[in-house]
């Protein structure tokens, strides 16, 4: 088990929100802060390398508590969103930047640019001016300057989302496996929630200055622990729904339309109001014996894949099938079923 490298537990006062939180990032890993626009995620990592400071608690980095330190004390590299770079400076002087400041020798800091220039590709470039390059070279000389100051850790704010979709794609591989071969911690803050399943060790999911989940990918997808963490992550059918019963083997739930549900126990639920969540890819279309039938409201194609919504008439459920739902039309009456193993139940 990796060790971890930073710990916090802050607080800090805005007047849109409160950020309120405990974190831990391990050594090493890949962690991406998720959330919707506006819920504190870029305010973290500023707290984190030191361009806020919290009104309460603390931040520990390798055990050593940085909370008072200024952003040039702490060994933190940040990337922004729009880059920060200076326009004035080439890539080489940009490089060298960080480096200067961290006073290095001349002889140091043009072996750690040569090595940046390198790494990132960027050896024909280095005399270039700032606003010579496209996007996607200077998000690599924005990188090699935060990396060439051997950080103990990268903070990362949406780096990609200003480049086009085959830029941002290849970048974002060629981040992941540099963090692979070197092995430094990054906190990468994101709003997409495919970017984050895909290339993240773990996920934090931030609503409102806190940080309401946190687990491996599969894990928080799988189980989100409310119906917000469940819906940001990907399409899913809600059902409202009632705990009727436990018996030895599971429980019954009554759902709204007074149809009952038998589901395997995995811990006691209250009485209260429940909602059951399926995942589109857990619902398979069924015509001999479903369980649900419905009315196709929705239907969208993805290539290999159609994405339907049906009416069942109390309640819509989102599913996925293949080619077969390509005789489909709006309007079609469908039978689908699933495995109760794969329903979750969900508070408010």
């Amino acid at each position: 088990m990796s060790k971890p490298i930073l710990k916090l537990a802050l607080e800090k006062t805005y007047p849109e929100f409160n950020i309120n939180l405990e974190l831990t990032i391990d050594n090493g890993e890949f962690f991406s802060l998720l959330g919707p626009s506006g819920c504190g995620k870029t305010t973290l990592l500023r707290l984190i390398a030191g361009l806020e400071k919290p009104d309460r608690g603390t931040i520990i980095l390798n055990g050593r508590d940085i909370t008072k330190l200024s952003p040039d004390k702490r060994r933190i590299g940040l990337v922004f969103q729009n880059y920060a770079l200076f326009p004035h400076l080439n890539v080489y002087e940009n490089i060298e930047y960080g480096l200067k400041l961290g006073k290095y020798s001349p002889v140091e800091r043009n072996h750690k640019i040569e090595e940046m220039l390198n790494l990132f590709q960027l050896d024909n470039l280095a005399k270039r001016a700032i606003l010579q390059l496209s996007g996607g070279e200077q998000q690599r000389v924005a990188l090699a300057r935060a990396l060439a100051v051997e950080p103990e850790i990268l903070l990362l704010d949406e780096p990609f989302s200003a480049l086009d979709y085959e830029i941002r794609s290849s970048l974002r591989e060629e981040l992941i496996q540099l963090q692979q071969d070197i092995g430094f911690t990054t906190i990468f803050v994101t709003h997409q929630q495919e970017e984050a399943l895909s290339i993240s060790n773990r996920i934090g999911l931030m609503r409102q200055g806190r940080v309401i989940q946190v687990g491996k990918p599969a894990e928080v997808y799988q189980n989100p622990v409310n119906i917000f963490t469940a819906m940001f992550l990907g399409d899913a059918t809600l059902i409202p729904c009632r705990l009727a019963g436990a018996k030895s083997e599971g429980q019954l739930f009554i759902l709204e339309n007074g149809q009952k549900m038998e589901l395997v126990s995995r811990e006691y639920y209250e009485e209260d109001l429940q909602w059951l969540m399926i995942r589109p890819e857990d619902i398979r279309l069924d015509a001999e014996n479903p369980q649900f039938e419905g009315e196709i409201v929705r239907i969208e194609y993805f290539g290999p894949l159609y994405r339907l919504e049906a009416d069942t008439g109390r309640f819509n459920f989102k599913l996925i099938a293949g080619k077969e739902a390509g005789a489909f039309n709006k309007g079609t009456r469908i039978g689908f079923s699933f495995d109760p193993g794969m329903v979750r139940v969900l508070d408010q």
